[in-house]
């Protein structure tokens, strides 16, 4: 199975910085110059077949439980017990133990900006049986490198709306109660959920997996009438390791006045959080005792095109600050709510330079943002070829390379990264292709309440 594809092109700048490569010492000859003999004969006996051939399976399969994905699947290709590590139990246990967690994003392509939801188009590929190819493109922030992954089964008429534990959340896009699906798009799994209670149109929707545990919240947009659409109750999805179940039977009702747009929403600590809008606020949703509250955003009335996100474990606030009466320039700024839920702490704003160049780029269209860890990427609308990513522990804002699978599909463009300053003054020109959506990822094997969602697998059906 070919998971990723990817391959490396050049840029006019590099983006990352150098990895160094130690170099062995050689010894001299007699004239005082390089040994090569001696150089390839410490090659030889670093890399003797005789001392590797001879490590212990299970401190090799260890050792491969650590590699990135990509780098995972080329390995498949060495020999047939590398190739079926994917279906050992034994391997995968060990893989949820040690594999490191990974702050990576996925983005779709987006086909309705208006209600964020991603329409499946069937192209070249489609079948009858309603089956659709949709990709999803992986981006680790830490080299700066996309892939491209497929979602082959995944039927026509679903959206992507969520990620958690190294699944892929799917709704239904017709208006009604709504069917769902986690997919882990590595291995090719689809679980599907029981439907919706309540007939809905364009809800938000938030998921949350642990070892022990599932969450999904589905909120607003009841469909309470052909003529009427209102942000009015939320339904709740629970299963945990206990044996506890609660599959849509906890309902919610929703804040007076709630104005929320259809969308995702952020997970941090117990809580989903969404933005609200005129005026702007944040929503917040606590799975514990089935509450919702409004909490207030920090200069609420002179925001501009505000996101919630999680960073490093706190809901952050992205947006920009525009109001020609205010003693300050225009900015781009980042709030965090404190520990009493109430409060924020603006910790960060765009350089000033770095913010002539990206208001100039993105020219009142608007952006989008989405967190994971130390890392916020943030989107602007209708460019897919601009993005900026920040990292909270360096302190850095850097262009990233635009994905290279917008523009012709049949052209296999693949790229990797380079080096970069604090923040770099010139963006990359890449292919277009249409806007992006994306939520936080961290790619995985194997789902950690595998066994959990083991008990919810049914015969698959196509929901057409």
């Amino acid at each position: 199975m070919e998971a990723f594809h990817h391959a490396p092109i050049s840029f006019h700048f590099p983006y990352a910085f150098p990895i160094p490569t130690p170099t062995p010492t050689p010894t001299t000859n007699f004239l005082g110059t390089p040994n090569s003999s001696s150089i390839n004969g410490m090659i030889n006996t670093w890399m003797d077949s005789r001392i590797w051939s001879r490590l212990p399976h299970r401190l090799i399969d260890r050792i491969i439980a650590f590699l990135p994905p990509p780098s995972f699947f080329r390995a498949r290709a060495v020999c047939k017990r590398f190739y079926g590590l994917i279906y050992s139990t034994h391997f995968l246990e060990l893989y949820l133990q040690v594999s490191p967690k990974r702050n990576w994003f996925i983005f779709f392509k987006q086909k309705v900006p208006r209600n964020n939801i991603y329409k499946n188009m069937m192209n070249s590929s489609s079948t009858n049986s309603g089956i659709c190819s949709v990709e999803g493109y992986l981006f680790d922030p830490d080299n700066l490198s996309w892939y491209r992954l497929s979602f082959a089964l995944i039927p026509q008429g679903f959206s992507p709306v969520s990620s958690s534990g190294g699944l892929i959340c799917f709704v239904s896009d017709e208006s009604g109660s709504k069917n769902i699906l986690l997919c882990n798009p590595l291995v090719g799994s689809i679980i599907p959920l029981p439907p919706t209670l309540r007939p809905r149109l364009f809800p938000s929707i938030g998921l949350t997996i642990t070892n022990t545990s599932i969450d999904l919240a589905v909120a607003g947009d009841d469909l309470i009438s052909p003529y009427a659409v209102k942000n009015l109750t939320t339904e709740s999805f629970h299963i945990d390791g206990n044996g506890f179940y609660s599959i849509w039977g906890t309902t919610s009702s929703l804040p007076r006045l709630c104005s929320f747009e259809s969308g995702k929403m952020v997970h941090v600590q117990g809580r989903f959080y969404c933005m609200n809008f005129s005026p702007f606020s944040v929503l917040s949703y606590d799975i514990g005792t089935n509450n919702w509250c409004k909490i207030q955003a920090p200069m609420r009335r002179f925001l501009r095109s505000p996101s919630l996100v999680e960073g490093n474990g706190k809901v952050v606030l992205v947006a920009a600050v525009e109001k020609s009466k205010l003693n300050v320039p225009r900015s781009l700024r980042l709030w965090a709510l404190q520990d009493c839920g109430t409060m924020w702490l603006e910790i960060e704003r765009m350089p000033q330079q770095l913010y002539v160049q990206f208001a100039e780029v993105e020219n009142g269209q608007g952006f989008n943002c989405v967190g994971h860890g130390e890392y916020v990427v943030i989107m602007i609308k209708n460019n897919s070829d601009k993005a900026l990513l920040f990292d909270f522990c360096k302190k850095r804002w850097i262009w990233i390379p635009p994905c290279p699978f917008l523009g012709n599909n049949n052209i296999n463009l693949d790229f990797g990264g380079g080096s970069s300053n604090n923040y770099c003054g010139e963006f990359g020109v890449g292919v277009g292709g249409g806007e992006l959506h994306g939520f936080s990822y961290d790619p995985r094997l194997a789902a950690p309440i595998g066994a959990l969602l083991d008990q919810l697998t049914l015969p698959f059906q196509s929901f057409n």
